[in-house]
Order: C-alpha cells, then sequence, then structure tokens
C-alpha cells in the first residue's frame, strides 16, 4: 500500500463520488447492516457493487464497516452478507467483533481485516496483537498522543488515523450511555448522541458538558506522514457531499505541505471551530457545539465547494497508439501502466485535402474530459495520404477508454477465495446458574477492598490501591489485577505488572486487546471485562482460543441472550452496580467549573445526577441508578459467576450488596429485561 493514503467515509453514492473525484484513495462504507452508523443512507448489495467498481476504476480502494456487535442468531445472516460483499469487490472488512472476525475468516479466508477503533487498542502491544491475530491494519482510539501514535507506527501493522470530524467525549467501543438512557446501542451501530444533549456539573440546563469540538489535525498532517501513518481518515458517514469533498481537498493539499484551509472547513461544518484532540497532550479548549453561524456560512459556501467534484477527476495517464495503414482496419490503443486496450475502425480512406496526421491524432484523442485519464503522449504508424474523419476517431476514443476503464477496474478488483461455511452454533450444555453463585467484586477503596475480600470468590482491584498495606490484609490469590481502562504509559503499567506477580498476583482484569497482549506477554491469567463487548458465543469461543479463563458477558444483552450462548469459556454477568456509561479522556466537570470546585456529578436535562470517577488520565461517567439483579439471579440462567461493581459504597455497603440485599434509592434493571433496539 501505498502511504498517505486518504480515506473519506461515504453514506451514499453521490458522497462517494464527490470523495473520489476531490482525491480520495479510498473510501469506507457501511452496508444496510452491521454498520456503526446504521442512521446513514448506507448500500444495498447492489449499491456496493456498483460502489467497488466506481473506486476501482479509479484505483481506489472500497472498505466496508461490519463493525458492530452481532448476536447468535444473526451470524448467518452476517456470513451471507460478508460472502456477497465479498464477490463484490470489497477491499477490506472493517470490524469490532471478535466473532465477526471469526467468522469472516472461515467464510472468506483470504479477507483483509481491519480492526476497528471501536477495538479500544490504544498501545503497541494492542496493535501487536491484532498484527499477530492476522489483522492488516489497526485504526487506534482516537485519544492518542503524538508520542502513542508513533510508537504504534513501528509495530509493522498498517495504522490509519482520524484527522478529521466529530468527536465522540467517550473513547469509542467504551460507551454505553446511549444504550442505557434510550436502548440504543452505539455498540451496534444505534448511537442516540446522547452526548449532544445538556449535561452540566452545576444543573445549568445550557450546557453541553459532554460536547466536543469536532477534531482537525491537518494542520498535523505532514508530521503524521513522517511518522509512518498509513492512511488518514475522515469521519463523517452521515454528512453531505460537500463535507467530505472539502475535507478530502484540504488533506490533500496539507499532506502535499501547503496550509489548509481551515476557515473553508470551518465554515462547512465545525462546532465552536476545530480542536487537534489529544494529539498534543494538551486537553483544553475541546468543548464546543454546533452555533447558528456556523449553518449559515455552510450554506453560503456550497456553490463553491460543488467545483471540487463537478468533474471527473484525472487518475491516470493514458498513452496512445494510433496504426493507420492503407487497406487496414485503423487500431487505436491505449496504454496506462501495465494495463491495455485497443479498438478497432474501418480502413482509412484516401485524403481528398488534409490527410490524418499526428497533430489531427492528437487532436481528437485528448478529448479526455468524461474519463479518468489524462493524454499522455502519442506514437505512430501511418501511411501518407491517408483521412480518418474526426467523428470516426472520436468513436475510437470513446470506445478504447471504455475498454482501458474496464480493464483497470479488473485490475483493482480482488479476486477472493468464498468458503462454504455455514454457522452452526455448538452444542454446549452450560447448565443452570449455581445456587449460591460465585462472585467477584469490582473494587475502588480500601474500605471496599477489605470488606469485599470476606464475601468474594475473587476481588477486582485497580493496580494502584495495590499498597502493602491491601496486600497484607487479603488473601492475595483472591486478587484480580485491573489496570488503567485506559493505558497511558505502557511501559510502566508492565514494570508494576511484573512487580506484583513477583509478590504473588497472577490474574489480570482485562478491559481492552491492549490488556490481553500486556498480561500474555507478563505470563498472568486472564480474565475478560464486560467491556470487550462480547455479545455472541463466537466471541466468547474466540477469547477462549486466547487464552482468557473467562469474560464478563456485555452489559448490552438481554437475559435471553445470555441464557441462549453456547460456549465452554465461563461467562459472567455483571449483577449490582453503578454502570460506567462513558469512559472519557478529558474531565467534563474539570472544563466547566475547575477541579477545585468538582461537583463529582453531571446533572441531566431531567435533574438526574450522574456520578464521575476521575483519575490521573482517564474519567468515568457512572449511570445515575444502581444496576440490581439480587433479587432476581434465578432468572440469570447459565452465568457461571456473577460481578458486583461497586463505586461510593462504604464497607457496610458493600457486605450488604454481597449479601444480597437490595440498596436504598433508586435501582435499574439495566437492559436485561428491555433490550436494546436493532
Amino acid at each position: 500500500m501505498s502511504k498517505t493514503e486518504i480515506l473519506a467515509p461515504a453514506g451514499s453514492m453521490e458522497t462517494l463520488r464527490a470523495a473520489l473525484r476531490s482525491g480520495a484513495q479510498a473510501v469506507y462504507i457501511g452496508g444496510k447492516r452491521f454498520s456503526a452508523r446504521s442512521s446513514a443512507a448506507n448500500f444495498s448489495i447492489e449499491e456496493i457493487k456498483e460502489a467497488a467498481a466506481l473506486c476501482h476504476r479509479y484505483g481506489a480502494k472500497l472498505d466496508l464497516a461490519v463493525n458492530t456487535v452481532i448476536s447468535d442468531d444473526e451470524a448467518a445472516d452476517f456470513c451471507e452478507y460478508i460472502k456477497a460483499a465479498a464477490k463484490n469487490g470489497i477491499d477490506a472488512f472493517i470490524v469490532q467483533d471478535w466473532g465477526c472476525a471469526e467468522l469472516i475468516r472461515r467464510c472468506v479466508p483470504d479477507a483483509v481485516l481491519h480492526g476497528s477503533t471501536q477495538m479500544s487498542v490504544h498501545t503497541a502491544a494492542g496493535a501487536s496483537l491484532l498484527k499477530e491475530l492476522g489483522y492488516s491494519r489497526v485504526v487506534p482510539a482516537r485519544e492518542l498522543d503524538r508520542d502513542t501514535i508513533s510508537r504504534i507506527c513501528k509495530v509493522g501493522i498498517e495504522t490509519e488515523i482520524f484527522v478529521h470530524g466529530a468527536l465522540c467525549m467517550s473513547v469509542s467501543g467504551q460507551c454505553y450511555m446511549s444504550a442505557m438512557i434510550g436502548s440504543r446501542s452505539a455498540n451496534r451501530g444505534c448511537c442516540g448522541q446522547a452526548c449532544r444533549l445538556p449535561f452540566s456539573a452545576v444543573g445549568n440546563k445550557d450546557k453541553a458538558a459532554l460536547s466536543l469540538k469536532d477534531l482537525s489535525l491537518l494542520p498535523n498532517a505532514r508530521e503524521l506522514a513522517d511518522m509512518g501513518v498509513d492512511s488518514f481518515k475522515i469521519e463523517g458517514r452521515m454528512k453531505r457531499p460537500e463535507y467530505v469533498a472539502s475535507a478530502v481537498h484540504e488533506l490533500k493539499n496539507a499532506l502535499e505541505g501547503h496550509a489548509p484551509d481551515m476557515k473553508l472547513l470551518r465554515g462547512v461544518f465545525s462546532r465552536s471551530g476545530f480542536t487537534d484532540g489529544y494529539f498534543t497532550g494538551k486537553r483544553q479548549d475541546m468543548f464546543g457545539v454546533r452555533e447558528k453561524d456556523d449553518v449559515i456560512s455552510a450554506h453560503e459556501l456550497i456553490p463553491k465547494i460543488h467545483e471540487l467534484y463537478r468533474f471527473e477527476r484525472k487518475a491516470f495517464t493514458a498513452d496512445f497508439h494510433a496504426v493507420i495503414k492503407a487497406g487496414q482496419p485503423v487500431v487505436i490503443t491505449a496504454v496506462c501502466g501495465n494495463v491495455s486496450a485497443s479498438a478497432e475502425g474501418e480502413a482509412p480512406e484516401k485524403a481528398l485535402n488534409r490527410p490524418t496526421d499526428e497533430a489531427a491524432l492528437i487532436k481528437q484523442l485528448s478529448k479526455l474530459g468524461d474519463t479518468v485519464f489524462s493524454f499522455g503522449k502519442l506514437t505512430s504508424d501511418l501511411d501518407e495520404g491517408l483521412i480518418v474523419p474526426a467523428g470516426k476517431l472520436n468513436e475510437l476514443r470513446r470506445a478504447v477508454t471504455e475498454k482501458l476503464t474496464a480493464a483497470i477496474t479488473a485490475e483493482n478488483t480482488p479476486v477472493y477465495t468464498i468458503s462454504d461455511y455455514f454457522p452452526r452454533i455448538p452444542q454446549i450444555s452450560r447448565g443452570e446458574t449455581a445456587e449460591k453463585l460465585p462472585l467477584r467484586t469490582f473494587c475502588r477503596t480500601a474500605g471496599q477492598i477489605k470488606a469485599a475480600a470476606e464475601l468474594s470468590e475473587h476481588i477486582i482491584v485497580p493496580m494502584e490501591l495495590l499498597d502493602d498495606d491491601i496486600l497484607g490484609s487479603v488473601d492475595i490469590q483472591k486478587i484480580i489485577i485491573s489496570p488503567p481502562r485506559f493505558i497511558v504509559n505502557e511501559e510502566l503499567i508492565t514494570q508494576k505488572l511484573t512487580e506484583l506477580k513477583a509478590k504473588g498476583l497472577d490474574r489480570l482484569y482485562c478491559h481492552t486487546p491492549d490488556c490481553i497482549a500486556i498480561g500474555k506477554k507478563a505470563g498472568l491469567r486472564l480474565h475478560g471485562s464486560f467491556t470487550l463487548n462480547v455479545f455472541n458465543s463466537y466471541s466468547a469461543e474466540y477469547l477462549r482460543g486466547l487464552g482468557l479463563e473467562d469474560c464478563v458477558f456485555s452489559v448490552e444483552a438481554a437475559l435471553p441472550q445470555i441464557s441462549a450462548i453456547r460456549t465452554e469459556l465461563p461467562i459472567g454477568a455483571v449483577i449490582y452496580g453503578r454502570l460506567p456509561l462513558m469512559l472519557t479522556r478529558n474531565c467534563p466537570i474539570k472544563n466547566e467549573v475547575g477541579c477545585g470546585k468538582c461537583t463529582k456529578r453531571l446533572i441531566d436535562r431531567t435533574g438526574r445526577e450522574l456520578p464521575v470517577v476521575c483519575s490521573k488520565d482517564c474519567t468515568e461517567i457512572l449511570n445515575a441508578d444502581r444496576l440490581c439483579m439480587l433479587d432476581r439471579l434465578d432468572e440469570i440462567h447459565g452465568i457461571s459467576y456473577g460481578v458486583i461493581y461497586l463505586s461510593d459504597e462504604d464497607a457496610d455497603s458493600t457486605r450488604a450488596a454481597l449479601s444480597g440485599r437490595k440498596p436504598q434509592g433508586n435501582i435499574t434493571r439495566g437492559l436485561y429485561y428491555r433490550g436494546i433496539t436493532t
């Protein structure tokens, strides 16, 4: 793959054309199903075929986003969909779900896989793991600074970086707010963008405390290219063609060393301007909303932007060779790289006045305005005194360029091995939930740790709390180390894990692929968090093969789905606690009122209070109500253990939860009964 690929979004055929004509070297789209932007127009299978042909005509690639998690009963449809997409020329599949990736491999063994940003990979170790697992490319989390991006680029896997477009408040793949509030799961492609609604640390109903400005790293494009970034990704599959065209055009300028027109881009679409996100390591001035002036500016710029994609882009140079011999058919050949095509016409006539010469040939053959070709050079083999009428030359030009276009399209269209694989869920009997369900407790304080250790099979403890006092007061065989959910310093975390292992701790709670990679390297026993988003039997079995001993199932699954899972991997379920709705790298309270006036909460437009838990490198926004299934454990079938997720509980409340007593105040049953929108 050539370096500095410009990868543009397209939610419709019109936007796809705009992207290609503006200079995109690759486009990513979603289909009617299994795409993380389900509310975009998206592409049918027939349209995917047309889109692939159009991209390959330009020598561009077409990536298909299948970056949602799927349920077991969708696996058969998913496999048929993947086979159809592969047959119709998709260049790569963008994947979040471990099970989806495995199904793609079984359906199309030579398929190209890209690890979606929703996998939450944010370290070189995580990128290395995807490389080992056969992924061709990683799309890391958008919250990375320049040093981390540079380290990932050195791993030896293609690296795709978001450089322009909307920026989620939460780390992708780690947001459950839309699902918990409105049953619209971001991991299933139905995000309701709850983060753009009013939230405030002090009850200001006009404050959008979770709304970030749009990202733009276009001024840093050359620096990213020098680091070794392979693909420069523009966000926006739900955006208009004008947005995509202007972003592609300005990114192309930036990569060529010219200053991008940020005023133009802001006028097309922005939220109070742009931010360079987390790239510089500075997290100030990142918040913004869509303003009236932005909308007015966009309307005024539309006609100007249309000029960027009114005409076909000249993606190739074609050289021509003409053979005009007496008594023989006229032959025009066009050559583009190692691809050529010829068209044959009637024999020439004797010229009465001006014979056809090279100047006349160049005049007619260079009229390539409606093609992807620019005219290169002409060679010829001409007899004297012959003429080919201009109309006939035009017909031959059209014929030969159509054939050359078809040949180039075919040359750029991948051909895959398509298997006859059909998914069959293993018939594994998992039995009923034990009468006395083993409990694992996620703790946040020393008091919780000591109280939970009495009644828990295991306690999941943030590694920063594992000091000598804790290690000396609880059975270390019960401890599962919990690394930060977002790892900023990979080397430091690895060092601390090595030290803890030397003290006898040997279990690691894995939040993301990064944790799996670091834990495997450290020789630790691996336990999966619900943040791995295991939503089907195939993912569970894949992670079992990867070395996990067990895993907490997705908190977005309903009870019937959990009971239907078939896997030899022991499955857990969260049965109590305030679920984290967002994992963020930027504290909304700090932005609004400063750390000195921290309220430790956000208030939504209905007056509900969401606790906010801060650490040095990331922030968790918790649900207002506690999930409680303590009184309904007999309705959760087939799980091997329950997880208690503590937040601000004291020792007595901790013991109460572990003893099965419902908490005071409002509770929620989560999504176990109501499920999510599909």
